[in-house]
């Protein structure tokens, strides 16, 4: 899964990360301590093991890695009746008609989960953390190779990563989880498909 994206600020593309590029990982640096240790620790075995699969962004002028990302297989599932009328509502705008009564009567969402995120600090605020969205909804939305009608994404809760995910059209799923270390949101792909 290769993919040129162009960008006003970098110009990018996004590849399969590999063992040949432990040594970059380990230099690798998105500012959160806690995505820096499974970029550098853990994303090649948890890839390797395909609990993940694990990709990054390359800036096309130099091929030095400037953001990394994880997805994974993953559903939305509503645990309580006020969250699951919330989640239908906000939904169903999005859904076409010949499908609303099926969708509505789901117990479970099938979804891609972006697992990790991260943008190199020197680069970030360059926009490439919207390049990375795109290149995920246009491959999932264009392409049919699975059920999948959400993006989803446990966004670390602070205001500047939940402002980046609502700026691009996330919602929350759950009121919840507030005061959690992540927030869990979602983002309808039926919006992008062609």
């Amino acid at each position: 899964m290769a993919a040129e994206i162009p960008s006003l600020d970098i110009e990018i593309y996004i590849e399969k990360i590999g063992i040949d590029d432990s040594e970059e990982l380990a230099l690798f640096s998105c500012g959160n301590e806690v995505l820096d240790d499974f970029f550098h620790r853990e994303i090649l075995v948890c890839a390797k093991y395909h609990y993940v699969s694990a990709y990054c962004a390359r800036e096309v002028s130099d091929g030095k890695i400037v953001a990394i990302f994880t997805l994974a297989n993953d559903a939305v599932v509503l645990d309580n009746a006020e969250d699951k009328e919330d989640f239908i509502q906000e939904s169903s705008a999005k859904i076409q008609d010949e499908y609303l009564s099926v969708f509505q009567l789901q117990t479970s969402f099938p979804a891609i989960n972006i697992g990790h995120l991260g943008v190199r600090v020197d680069k970030q605020g360059k926009r490439i953390g919207e390049q990375v969205l795109d290149f995920i909804l246009t491959t999932f939305a264009s392409f049919d190779m699975t059920g999948c009608q959400f993006i989803t994404v446990d966004s670390l809760n602070n205001s500047r990563t939940n402002k980046f995910y609502t700026r691009n059209h996330f919602l929350y799923q759950t009121q919840t989880d507030m005061h959690k270390p992540t927030r869990r949101m979602y983002l309808p792909i039926e919006l992008y498909r062609v």
